[in-house]
């Protein structure tokens, strides 16, 4: 069943010289000129033009990364009109749509044809180009990241050509391309693999630690979906647990006054309140942590999945992950533990564990291994330096690998001992830009330059 996108008349927008920043707030920068195409040739055109004005390109989507992975002084391209379902197969599962197109706007048609993501992440702002490139997943451990649900994309290479890519076609640019930082090219439209509508059952509850770290593989095994989080200053974890269930599962979901209170006014209105004043008096903070944990109570309710999977955050905050092998993940979160314990830092925010299962792209934080992705945050009003560089030396004790969209102090050296297939992954970016059309400074720190970068800026 083909459902095209609306028609673009009115051919690109284009802005010079505007400021971009990233969600958070902390990543800036000003584009020569903004971009923002609504077709394929378009994105074509703007990538030629860059190129022929001696200018970078990168492509961003809702700027949900909280590194500089999108920024340049070069041209930003904005994709936000990329955004329509370009063909829907029920029977098959198969779903096209543009680059731009928002998780949460996705879902909801998805929903209209009987569909859903087979799982996704916490929070459903971000452009599936931009959540695939970065590696973005949610949590299960029969379950990959949403780049694994990817069977084709479509992209615009650094000299202007469009390529179509999947297993059969272009296989090694596809391979790559799933988690591919915005190094390869500018994705345009992406097929996903989708799954029949399901139902989730949700029961959270407030657990001792202890308990949670040493039955930790019975209740990551026994569930669907198990997260749990972590406040620093207390020995309390909130334990999150899905089952999946039939479309047709009788729905019990939050009354709305109930989902107002604990999802707007609880979790974002009110914890604001108490991080501005953990900001201002740093002494605090434990036990505010102590009184967000202890505000959390338990619930157990029934709705259409994409409304349990992703949550509303307001709060604005800085954040890290790492993936670690999933049977360093105990000792991990203990060693977390020990330090904030021994150290008189603050943290104000908590930890989010989660597990996935391996894949086999590239630079995917999966590759090869079943993982445990341990999320650090903290208020963004309050310093984090500290905190977060003592949390990453202990994930470099595990192997930890970073996620993409995520601050992480690691370099194309250090990252290259992590990914067995890193050195593949940047042959072929070299081979495709060997110019450094899509280069950026975090890109050049991750990556490493292209051999023939310097003809370009």
């Amino acid at each position: 069943m083909q459902a095209p996108p609306a028609p673009r008349q009115n051919g690109p927008t284009r802005q010079n010289g505007a400021t971009w920043q990233n969600w958070s707030g902390d990543v800036r920068s000003r584009p020569a000129r903004t971009v923002t195409p609504s077709t394929p040739d378009e994105v074509a055109e703007a990538v030629g033009a860059a190129r022929r004005d001696g200018l970078r390109v990168k492509a961003v989507g809702s700027g949900h990364s909280f590194t500089s992975i999108a920024a340049t002084d070069g041209v930003l391209l904005r994709m936000d009109r990329l955004d329509g379902i370009h063909s829907v197969d029920r029977a098959s599962g198969l779903v096209t749509v543009g680059g731009g197109m928002p998780l949460h706007r996705l879902n909801p048609l998805l929903a209209e044809h009987g569909l859903a993501l087979e799982n996704m992440g916490d929070i459903d702002r971000q452009t599936i180009t931009g959540a695939v490139s970065t590696g973005t997943h949610g949590t299960g451990v029969r379950f990959g990241s949403l780049s694994t649900q990817l069977r084709a994309l479509d992209l615009v290479l650094a000299d202007g050509t469009a390529v179509h890519c999947s297993a059969d076609e272009n296989p090694e640019l596809f391979s790559a391309a799933r988690v591919g930082l915005g190094a390869l090219g500018v994705i345009t439209a992406v097929t996903l693999q989708c799954v029949p509508s399901f139902a989730l059952r949700c029961v959270e509850q407030p657990m001792p630690l202890d308990r949670v770290l040493d039955g930790l593989d019975e209740l990551v095994d026994g569930s669907d979906h198990f997260e749990f989080f972590w406040f620093p200053h207390t020995r309390t974890a909130l334990t999150k647990r899905l089952t999946r269930l039939p479309a047709d599962a009788t729905l019990a979901p939050v009354s709305p006054l109930r989902r107002w209170f604990d999802d707007d006014f609880v979790t974002n209105t009110a914890y604001e309140g108490l991080l501005r004043l953990g900001a201002r008096f740093p002494a605090a903070v434990p036990a505010i942590t102590r009184f967000a944990t202890a505000a959390v109570s338990a619930r157990d309710f029934t709705d259409v999945s994409h409304r349990v999977f992703a949550s509303r955050r307001d709060v604005r905050f800085r954040e890290g992950e790492y993936a670690v092998p999933r049977e360093h993940a105990a000792e991990v979160i203990r060693e977390i533990g020990r330090w904030t314990d021994t150290h008189d830092e603050k943290v104000s925010f908590p930890l989010e564990v989660r597990f996935s299962a391996a894949d086999d792209i590239p630079l995917s934080p999966g590759h090869g291994r079943a993982g445990a992705y341990i999320a650090f945050h903290q208020y963004h009003r309050m310093p984090y330096e500290t905190y977060f560089d003592a949390v990453q030396s202990i994930f470099d004790t595990a192997d930890g690998r970073p996620h993409w969209g995520k601050l992480h102090r690691l370099d194309a050296e250090r990252l290259r001992r992590r990914y067995p297939r890193f050195d593949e992954f940047t042959a072929l970016r070299d081979r495709l830009d060997p110019e450094g059309v899509f280069r950026n400074a975090y890109l050049d720190r991750v990556l490493g330059i292209p051999g023939d970068s310097d003809r370009i800026g």
